[in-house]
């Protein structure tokens, strides 16, 4: 097992934001979080990744289990360099006064190998092809697309095998949306595997494997992506049934 979440709790001050949350994801899946506004979704990836107070919340109590080791004992910043994992936060938070290829140099800045960061800019320029052509291009000049997909690219650069992926439809159009999912699923199909955080249930469900759905720091329901798609209380609750 890739990732195990074992009965996390955790609190923003005396606010308990994660209530007993369990949930796995298999190397090699897409798994999606989908539930309401305020379900504890982004909270969940930003304590998985150890972003530390006041974004992210204090852990109470509970293991984040990454290959076995717990999460919990190493500092943010190396989730990266040592569990190649990295983390597409809500909103881009590109250096919108830097150049596309600027971004993506700086997300390498921990990597040792230039001939596999060579291979992994070629790969990135083949998924998105948009990157390449405005690689000189300062990020806040970008559309909003093209600042998700650098988002995305920027993560792939540090080298990571494992992507967590907070809201990355939000603010595209529909067309932007299915490319964006298409090429994660693209990059899953590669060997990356993925745990997103979205709040279009639909567009989740179709890409993602498996899911779980969250409400008030809660897992209340999980399954394949098939059987949430299907199930009369999702259909109703999240995919407008």
């Amino acid at each position: 097992m890739l990732l195990q979440v074992e009965d996390l709790r955790a609190a923003y001050g005396s606010v308990q934001a994660l209530h007993g949350v369990s949930f796995h994801v298999e190397e090699g899946e897409i798994v999606a979080l989908i539930g309401a506004n305020g379900a504890g979704k982004s909270t969940t990836l930003m304590t998985i990744h150890r972003l530390p107070p006041p974004e992210a919340p204090v852990v109470k109590s509970g293991r984040i289990l990454y290959r076995g080791e717990d999460l919990l004992r190493y500092e943010p910043h190396q989730l990266v360099d040592r569990f190649d994992m990295a983390m597409v936060p809500e909103g881009r938070r590109i250096f919108g006064n830097l150049t596309v290829k600027e971004n993506l140099e700086l997300a390498t800045y921990t990597r040792k190998n230039s001939g596999e960061i060579r291979e992994d800019l070629e790969r990135l320029y083949t998924l998105f092809p948009r990157l390449e052509e405005r690689k000189h291009q300062r990020g806040s000049t970008l559309s909003g697309g093209e600042q998700q997909m650098l988002a995305v690219g920027r993560a792939l650069m540090t080298g990571a095998r494992f992507i967590l992926l907070d809201e990355p439809s939000m603010g595209l159009a529909p067309l932007l949306m299915q490319e964006l999912f298409r090429v994660l699923k693209q990059l899953n199909e590669n060997g990356t595997t993925i745990l997103v955080v979205e709040q279009n249930a639909r567009l989740a469900l179709k890409y993602a494997r498996r899911a779980y759905v969250m409400e008030t720091g809660r897992i209340v329901m999980e399954g394949t992506a098939a059987e949430l798609l299907n199930d009369a209380q999702v259909i109703k609750a999240y995919l407008g049934g």
